[in-house]
């Protein structure tokens, strides 16, 4: 019935999707197999992509050719550039989409991908032989075989929902939860976890009285996520802004004597830094208000996403404590929030290709990691996917370093340093952010895709090639232009910026703070007929090159002498116990992770400075 696939993907979320189209592209045959083909690419929660730190992560997708950047742009609602007071390492892109296009997109992308398959039914365990993967065993009993797996179970495996005293079985509302997986794995000795998660209210945008909220319309000329010819946005959807009071805080006091949270029956940890409306009521106790996102769920529909109003509160303290809420008064509820229970497993039990270290050509990706967030599990979705790819090619695995992408900082930290809560990518945790920029993506990454074979990017390959061209040019044209003190002294002026005195350089002009090209340009002649020759993105490229070139310049080096210590191997049989000189909490973390080189060894909680002098010693340096 079924032949040989090179790839089974288990799960068809943000991860699984990715997964299936980069081991595609690369030429392996994948078999996707979902528990509903209705709900593939499901926005589960916020209807949205991007983000602080997820926006880059969105970026590095596309240009290693995943497709969640485009199905954003093809189904996006509003675009908002976040972060654009601080500088641009900081920036963000996020952009909200029609929840129901985005799926759409998502399934007519796969489908059009000939080396696809499909199945619909829950996968209940793993063929292991001689601790190798072989393939999936399903829910009636079928026997599929592959040459790698990949699982992206999202939080359906053993999934538990709770709403107030009510909890029952499910991988998220109105679908049932995974079973037999997880325990399969703990018996050939995987270690598992609980982890938590929770999704807000939907509500009836025709009963919301937006007259009493903030207008939060999206950016004026909107920007895009990928680096091909996507469409642009035409026209947005505004969102809006209102706040908790204390009536509301009060009224949902009521049901703390009811809530999972707080009487025990949640065990799982939840993400901290996106906790449920009762979690902020009580660690925040002295805020009086928190912050609502009102926001579209898309073009069509009426139904309204809460946003900052997480909750696994009784559906009636839910219901009228957001009747408090400015703009809600007569409010109607299409359904509760939750909160949903799952099992993880800890990441510290793969390599760094998300390959298991206990069975071969098994890997993990999303959730399952301990991860949280859409964008989160599709780049590991990504990697996993172009390494199993890489497995039965019998290739090296693809590792990115944390120097060349956000996507090699996160999958860096859970597999060296474990997580104990739902991770969550921020720019604090990348240590060379200036590098890592959303506006360079495609020139970090794109050339090195094109190398593993991911051929369908050959257009962007020229892209990338006549950015670099141009953003050459505008850099030799700012640095050789003379500017008088006639031709910006009023602007400058009027900014607060020092006037000039005499002649200068552009690029002088250019270091100064709060002074950008597309502003002086209008001052500038020669500088406005220069720069009609080339888009929006390419110049703010060659602005930021430019003007930070000096901490670029020190980042790259500090990148260098951290690759001195990448290259330095260990051996994977070293016996780390007859090491006495490491300290005894090195050795053992050292044995579970089983470092590849002497930087991996040094990222690993526990391992110290004078544990690594050590480790050198050891490997005659």
């Amino acid at each position: 019935m079924f032949p040989e696939y090179d790839v089974i993907v288990v799960g068809a979320g943000h991860a699984g999707c990715e997964a299936a189209v980069a081991a595609a592209n690369m030429g392996s045959r994948v078999l996707l197999a979902t528990m509903n083909m209705n709900t593939i690419a499901q926005m589960s929660c916020n209807p949205a992509m991007g983000g602080v730190a997820k926006g880059q992560i969105v970026r590095e997708i596309d240009a290693l050719g995943g497709y969640s950047g485009i199905v954003t742009d093809h189904t996006m609602v509003q675009f908002r550039m976040l972060n654009k007071s601080k500088g641009p390492a900081m920036w963000s892109p996020r952009a909200q989409s029609d929840r129901m296009l985005f799926a759409a997109k998502w399934r007519k992308m796969l489908e059009e991908n000939a080396l696809i398959d499909f199945w619909q039914e829950m996968i209940s365990g793993l063929i292991v032989e001689g601790n190798v993967c072989k393939g999936v065993m399903t829910g009636i009993g079928l026997e599929i075989r592959s040459k790698s797996v990949v699982l992206t179970n999202g939080t359906f495996l053993n999934g538990l929902i709770h709403i107030g005293e009510k909890q029952f079985g499910g991988g998220r509302a109105g679908e049932r939860a995974s079973t037999g997986i997880t325990e399969q794995l703990v018996g050939l000795g995987f270690e598992a976890g609980r982890m938590k998660t929770g999704t807000p209210p939907r509500v009836d945008g025709r009963t919301l009285d937006y007259s009493k909220m903030e207008l939060q319309p999206g950016d004026e000329n909107p920007s895009k996520f990928s680096f091909s010819d996507t469409p642009q946005a035409k026209k947005q959807l505004p969102c809006h802004v209102t706040y908790t009071n204390p009536d509301v805080h009060e009224y949902l006091k009521t049901g703390f004597d009811r809530s999972p949270m707080f009487n025990g029956r949640i065990r799982g940890l939840g993400p901290r830094y996106c906790p449920s409306i009762e979690d902020k009521i009580d660690r925040f106790a002295d805020k009086d208000r928190h912050q609502l996102f009102v926001e579209p769920e898309g073009w069509d529909t009426c139904e309204i996403y809460v946003n900052g109003f997480s909750s696994s509160l009784p559906e009636d303290v839910q219901f009228n404590a957001l009747r408090k809420v400015a703009g809600f008064e007569n409010m109607k509820m299409f359904r509760p929030g939750y909160a949903i229970e799952y099992d993880f497993f800890q990441p510290t039990q793969l390599y760094n290709s998300l390959e298991t270290k206990l069975v071969k050509s098994l890997f993990f990706a999303g959730q399952i990691n301990g991860t949280t967030g859409y964008e989160e599990a599709a780049c590991q979705g990504l990697m996993a996917g172009i390494n199993a790819h890489q497995s039965v090619q019998e290739k090296e695995a693809f590792v990115l370093k944390r120097s060349d992408a956000y996507i090699g900082v996160l999958i860096d930290d859970l597999v060296n340093k474990g997580t104990k809560e739902p991770y969550r990518m921020f720019t604090s945790r990348a240590e060379y952010r200036i590098l890592l920029r959303q506006d360079n993506a495609d020139i970090r990454l794109t050339p090195i895709a094109q190398e593993l074979g991911m051929n369908h990017l050959e257009n962007r390959i020229q892209r990338v090639e006549q950015k670099l061209t141009n953003q050459e040019e505008i850099s030799k044209f700012v640095h050789n232009l003379s500017v008088k003190p006639e031709e910006v002294n009023d602007y400058l002026n009027e900014i607060g910026s020092a006037p000039l005195k005499q002649q200068v350089k552009l690029a002088s002009v250019l270091s100064r703070p709060h002074i950008n090209l597309p502003e002086i340009r209008s001052h500038i002649t020669a500088l406005d007929q220069k720069l009609n020759d080339y888009d929006e993105e390419t110049i703010l490229l060659s602005e930021v090159s430019l003007k930070y070139s000096g901490y670029i310049k020190r980042e790259q080096e500090l990148v260098e002498k951290m690759n001195r210590l990448e290259e330095v191997k260990l051996k994977d049989d070293m016996i780390y116990d007859d090491i006495q000189s490491l300290s005894s909490e090195a050795r053992e973390k050292l044995k579970q992770i089983r470092p590849k080189t002497i930087g991996q060894a040094s990222r690993i909680s526990g391992v110290s400075p004078s544990d690594i002098s050590v480790l050198l010693i050891q490997v005659g340096r």
